[in-house]
């Protein structure tokens, strides 16, 4: 039996599947639960931002994972380059990933990644949402030229479903790997590398992740790594 997915909680509408992933987690849900929506009213991405799609054009997934040691370190790396692989089967292009888990394609957000959790208590939620069907009008007018779509990249939409069932797929396998092979395929997809980005605090060009996922950033007055927070690109 596949790690994800069984149990499988689906909401027609709820307010956030990472808090009802949070709460069975909390209850002791076992590893592998997946809680899935076709709409949220309260979906968040990272920085406590809005995610926003149409009902049932977008996966909107959180999975629990239990048992984490310091050989999860990396999951924050781990699971953007499972769900960029698996965006690439169906998106028909190379799927990149933005610093710290976004998935773009051509400097457009496809996927948002948010983990949440307790890992002192060993757990943690990880969310996913991701644009499957949504075509260019269904999105709100300020995200028309920042966001995309699978259906918008391959001019087919291939169902939640069929998405679903290969991003954990994919997140089962890369969960696996050991951290060379993971951070070998993170730094293949850095989007920010050799680019000038801004932060809360300082503005410089971004120079890779280090051994734990940091961002390195070349500043005028030295290398900086940075371990959170939200980075933008300069135009």
């Amino acid at each position: 039996m596949s790690r994800f997915g069984h149990p499988r909680v689906h909401h027609r509408l709820t307010d956030s599947t990472n808090a009802r992933a949070r709460e069975l987690a909390l209850a002791g849900a076992p590893d592998g639960t997946i809680v899935t929506a076709a709409e949220q009213t309260a979906g968040r991405s990272r920085q406590g931002r809005k995610w926003s799609a149409p009902p049932a054009k977008a996966l909107l997934m959180s999975a629990i994972v239990r048992d984490l040691t310091r050989r999860d370190a990396l999951l924050p790396l781990a699971v953007p380059v499972a769900v960029a692989e698996a965006c690439e089967r169906f998106a028909g292009t190379d799927c990149g990933i933005k610093w710290p888990n976004d998935i773009w394609i051509d400097g457009r957000k496809l996927s948002g990644i948010l983990l949440e959790g307790r890992p002192q208590e060993g757990w943690a939620v990880i969310g996913v949402g991701l644009n499957v069907g949504t075509l260019r009008d269904e999105f709100p007018e300020e995200l028309r030229e920042t966001a995309t779509s699978v259906a918008i990249e391959s001019g087919a939409d291939p169902g939640v479903e069929a998405v679903l069932d290969a991003v954990l797929a994919s997140l089962e396998l890369r969960l696996a790997d050991p951290a060379e092979a993971i951070l070998e395929a993170w730094r293949e997809r850095d989007v920010l590398l050799g680019s000038r980005i801004q932060w809360n605090g300082g503005e410089g060009t971004a120079n890779g992740i280090d051994g734990d996922g940091n961002l390195l950033v070349e500043t005028d007055s030295g290398r900086v790594a940075l371990d959170a927070g939200e980075v933008h690109l300069l135009r």
